[in-house]
Order: C-alpha cells, then sequence, then structure tokens
C-alpha cells in the first residue's frame, strides 16, 4: 500500500527572555517545502541579539490511512496546523517528528514532549484534504436517548424489540 509523503523543512526560533526563571524560550515557527535536495544539516537563517531562526530541512510528512480520523479532525478545525514535535539535544531545539495528524499530535503532547503547531500552508490542506476525501468515512454514530426517554419496562428489560 503506497503512502503519500512530501518533504519539508521546519524553522525553530529561539527569543531571548528578560525573565528571572528562563533566559530563552524555544518553539517552532514555520515550515516551507524542502529544496535541500537531500542535505540534512541545520542552519541558522537569522540570527540577531533577541532572536535566532534554525533551519531543519529533511522532514517528511507521510500519509496513513489508519490516522484519516486525526488529518480530518485538523482539517475540520477553524485554524488546521502542521504539528512539529521537538527535543533539546545540548542548547538547541531539534524537531524529530512532523505530522498534521491532530490524534498523533496529542498522543505525544500526553507523552509530555514539546509539540508546536504551526499554520497549515494551503497546499498542504489541499493535498491532506484529497487524502481525507478519498480515505475517511466517518463511522455512524448510533444515538444514546435519555433514560427518560426509555419506557419504565423497557429500561427494566422487560420490553420487546
Amino acid at each position: 500500500m503506497e503512502h503519500p509523503s512530501i518533504t519539508v523543512a521546519v524553522i525553530m526560533e529561539r527569543l531571548t527572555l528578560d525573565n528571572q526563571w528562563r533566559s530563552e524560550q524555544w518553539e517552532a515557527k514555520g515550515i516551507i517545502p524542502d529544496i535541500s535536495g537531500g542535505n540534512k544539516e541545520c542552519r541558522v537563517i537569522f540570527e540577531d541579539s533577541q532572536q535566532k531562526q534554525v533551519l531543519f530541512p529533511g522532514f517528511d510528512v507521510t500519509l496513513y490511512r489508519d490516522e484519516a480520523e486525526g488529518y480530518y479532525l485538523n482539517l475540520s478545525s477553524p485554524k488546521p496546523k502542521v504539528f512539529v514535535t521537538w527535543r533539546f539535544q545540548e542548547d538547541l531545539a531539534v524537531p524529530y517528528i512532523v505530522t498534521v495528524s491532530y490524534n498523533e499530535a496529542a498522543r505525544w503532547m500526553d507523552s509530555n514532549e514539546h509539540v508546536d503547531g504551526v499554520p497549515m500552508p494551503p497546499d498542504i490542506a489541499d493535498w491532506l484534504g484529497n487524502y481525507v476525501n478519498q480515505n475517511y468515512k466517518p463511522e455512524p454514530k448510533k444515538r444514546q436517548y435519555p433514560q427518560s426517554f426509555v419506557s419504565p419496562e423497557r429500561r427494566a428489560g422487560k420490553g420487546t424489540s
């Protein structure tokens, strides 16, 4: 079975803080198409005394049918996101997973990982929307009526269906 995939680069940003508890804050700032030609080395793309941005190329966003509900939930939100999971390596925040599944991102957050959502570019939203339209069929949900709507005989298990 084929799994559609695109390759992106992640922009991580460090801001210097004037705070007694923390001197800096890292977060994923955005994603762009990866045009590195397979070179996976990170590089600083902007730096001054208050801010540093580092570009990390070479992240595949791969779609899997069993994550289709998570893709649908993300796309149906008011502001769809691309989720970047990252960890510190020495003094640098390094991304290691990029996903468009709301459910997968929630699992990473539940396991106390750093996960940032960045705005989803329109071309990725279109690509993901096509995949969801072809692969996601919501399961019909059987309505559960409150017990007050059920006759006393049926509540006691004496009624017939």
